[in-house]
């Protein structure tokens, strides 16, 4: 059964904890995921800081997305959220507290892989509480340059991405996937980020990707042929692979499931944000669902009536604040 289909909704079993690097900065990073109760979202917690302060897991609390996808709120700042956002989306957890005692969710291998260990060492457990989801009615388009990304009405969670590079070893690909049962753990969840070795040495003159090494990132050789990684790649189209993995994990910040088809072409965390707010921008195309046990779903009309005011009132969440990098999305339903 597809996450996005069950009619509950889950948290981790109980408390699991690891140690990794922060991407950028290089420091080693404390990592705990807990349990917590329903209609909790994610949230992630900055213990280093002594605070009670949380960082809720929403799009309006993106405020970078150059290199990761950065959040912020009350004063506190995680960044590089996209492969644990994509494992608890992956593993089907609708609710936990994430605390760290760092500015970055740490790297481990590059992938999600190891957090989706992480939660099946812990396991789900089931609440009693509906699972709410939206419900794609009429295609949505976002464009930006070459970048395209749309959404489609699919009775499930379905992801299809593409990349073109102008290189000998990327070329193009191609991957498509339905979000069901353990597909993500075993097809995506494994798919390593990459960069050009030349890139990754701009960073470092820069003082970021402090932490980057052959153990978490694939670095293409300067003559676009190969890897510099010893074990070479994980699947012959491992780049596209972490292509969805991270489209996976910045569609979670939605705040809820979502049913549809997406089909992405050139596009990265800005686009991926950009989208989000073009999906908010245009409430009469989607529907906000509470899921059941027949394996149907009832339309929640009492919040829902299909104008631009129902969509502001029932996910405020959705809009960025005025201090955020603006983007002006080139968006059709």
């Amino acid at each position: 059964m597809s996450h996005q289909a069950e009619p509950y909704q889950h948290t981790v079993r109980k408390t699991i904890r690891c140690c990794g690097i922060g991407l950028h900065s290089g420091e080693p990073v404390n990592l705990a995921i807990k349990p917590a109760p329903a209609n909790n979202g994610i949230r992630f917690f900055r213990c280093d800081l002594c605070s009670d302060q949380h960082i809720q897991a929403h799009m309006d609390k993106v405020i970078d997305t150059r290199l990761a996808t950065t959040l912020s709120d009350n004063g506190l700042t995680v960044s590089t959220t996209e492969h644990l956002m994509a494992a608890l989306h992956g593993y089907g957890i609708d609710n936990a507290d994430i605390e760290l005692d760092g500015i970055e969710v740490p790297i481990m291998d590059g992938s999600a892989g190891p957090f989706m260990h992480l939660l099946k060492q812990a396991g789900k457990r089931k609440q009693e509480a509906p699972r709410k989801a939206i419900r794609i009615t009429h295609e949505i388009t976002y464009q930006d340059g070459d970048s395209l990304i749309r959404i489609l009405p699919y009775n499930g969670f379905k992801v299809s991405g593409k990349i073109s590079f102008n290189d000998e070893l990327i070329q193009t690909q191609h991957y498509s996937i339905n979000l069901t049962g353990d597909r993500f753990a075993k097809e995506i969840s494994m798919a390593r980020t990459f960069g050009y070795v030349e890139q990754v040495e701009e960073l470092w003159e820069k003082g970021l990707a402090l932490g980057v090494n052959l153990s978490n990132v694939i670095a293409i050789h300067w003559n676009r042929k190969t890897v510099l990684n010893e074990e070479g790649l994980r699947f012959s189209d491992e780049f596209i692979r972490h292509k969805v993995l991270d489209l996976v994990g910045d569609l979670a910040l939605l705040g809820s499931p979502v049913l549809g088809h997406v089909i992405a072409h050139r596009t990265g965390h800005t686009q991926h944000l950009a989208f989000m707010q073009a999906i908010a921008n245009a409430p009469e195309c989607w529907e906000m669902i509470e899921l059941n046990q027949n394996g149907g779903h009832s339309v929640l009309k009492q919040v829902i009536s299909g104008t631009k005011t129902a969509g502001d009132i029932l996910i405020p969440f959705f809009r960025p604040h005025p201090a955020q990098t603006t983007i002006s999305p080139s968006a059709s339903c």
